[in-house]
């Protein structure tokens, strides 16, 4: 059976791709939860640097490798237990993976992470790729084998 064959299956199932929309606004409460985690770990360094740009600048990039790992993190954990992130509960959809319909296995959640940080650094490609893909599948999703559907 192909992956085209899989997604009719899986939308006369009831289970339908999840809209472009919905997966912006939970990459964005994601993000926000991201921020907010790193703002209360690091809360006290910022404070402490002041507030010149040289110290901000040589902040930002210590704490870039540490944003790296939490993005990395929070998207593998919640997909692997989860099928998905806080913001894709909050929206209501979940990822699963392509062949069978479940969330993927923790390697898949990790690349998949990992891809979807690549994306972010390269000017958010992978994530426009999703516009053109009929499955609406950013990078992440191609390389993981997954489909963002409605929960």
């Amino acid at each position: 059976m192909t992956e085209d064959e899989l997604v009719k299956k899986f939308e006369s199932g009831n289970i339908t791709l999840a809209p472009l929309s919905k997966r912006f606004i939970a990459y964005a409460i994601d993000d926000f939860i991201i921020a907010v985690l790193m703002y209360i770990a690091f809360n006290d360094t910022i404070f402490a640097i002041g507030s010149s740009k040289e110290s901000l600048q040589a902040f930002f990039q210590y704490l870039t490798p540490y944003l790296i790992i939490a993005k990395i993190v929070y998207q593998a954990f919640f997909v692997y237990l989860y099928g998905a992130t806080i913001g894709k509960m909050a929206v209501k959809v979940r990822v699963i993976y392509i062949h069978n319909g479940e969330r993927p296995d923790f390697y898949m959640s990790f690349v998949r992470s990992v891809i979807r940080v690549v994306s972010e650094t390269v000017f958010f490609i992978g994530f426009l790729w999703a516009f053109a893909s009929n499955k609406r599948q950013a990078w992440q999703d191609v390389v993981a084998k997954t489909l963002v559907v409605n929960a």
